[in-house]
């Protein structure tokens, strides 16, 4: 390569940075999606290891491509619903049998016809908000954190393969190679 690390710097912060703890990335920016899915085949072909790809919406057929699986957050979404439903019906049944049993309208004192409707709102509310929380832990995004901005277009309107060179074992000269034959519309380099 013909700059090192060393004389680069943290987009952050503004100081050198030569710790490896950053990423030196390499991405290439794409008009449109139909290039951006034939250059992700073309590296899983030649084995490069992606970083990431970002696009402005979302690619069908992108997951699997990446290695992705099916996301497991609906799962959660049942957990937390159920727990909901649990909250609801063990606080109405406490309430109305044990702290304060009032006869309503000659109802029985735990009357389930009675709890539907308060059941089915926390069971809403508990497993919306579980999802919410658990999405923003899973992908980093809760307060603090910063955004890595590659280029002001990515999500915007352009695609974008990037590659860490740093931690992804392939070397600058064979990804800039791959991005002149997918046919990339511009190729940058940032230390992040």
């Amino acid at each position: 390569m013909a700059h090192s690390i060393a004389d680069e710097y943290n987009l952050k912060t503004g100081e050198p940075v030569a710790d490896g703890h950053h990423h030196d990335v390499l991405f290439a920016l794409y008009d449109d999606e139909e290039k951006l899915m034939a250059a992700v085949k073309e590296a899983n072909s030649r084995h490069l290891h992606i970083m990431e790809v970002y696009t402005p919406f979302p690619v069908h057929g992108l997951d699997p491509l990446l290695g992705f699986e099916e996301s497991r957050l609906h799962q959660a979404g049942f957990v937390y619903g159920a727990l909901g439903t649990l909250t609801a019906f063990g606080f109405m049944t406490w309430v109305f049998t044990r702290d304060w049993p009032i006869i309503f309208g000659g109802k029985p004192y735990w009357s389930v016809p009675a709890f539907i409707p308060i059941t089915f709102e926390l069971t809403v509310l508990f497993a919306a908000v579980g999802m919410v929380v658990t999405f923003y832990i899973i992908c980093g995004l809760g307060p603090g954190a910063e955004p890595i901005r590659l280029h002001d277009r990515i999500t915007d309107d352009k695609f974008c393969i990037a590659f860490d060179l740093n931690h992804g074992g392939d070397d600058e000269d064979s990804i800039r190679d791959f991005f002149s034959a997918t046919g990339a519309e511009s190729v940058h380099r940032k230390l992040v």
